[in-house]
């Protein structure tokens, strides 16, 4: 699992949906820290908020896992 690819692809993909790190933080419950956190790859997203990130980011858990 390399955090980084799976950062990237979380950018990636908020951004093909027109959604500012804010906008993703307050619909998952987050700081707009911690979307930052994971898009740089410093962090993972907790494993409670995988299924909710996926529905947000219209991918799939699998998807998000191989970034």
């Amino acid at each position: 699992m390399n955090q980084e690819k799976i950062g990237k692809y979380i950018s990636e993909k908020r951004k093909e949906k027109k959604i500012t790190q804010e906008e993703l933080a307050e619909r998952l419950g987050v700081s707009d820290r911690a979307i930052s956190n994971w898009e740089n790859g410093k962090n993972m997203p907790d494993l409670s908020l995988f299924k909710p990130l996926c529905k947000e980011l219209g991918i799939t858990i699998n998807d998000l896992m191989s970034g």
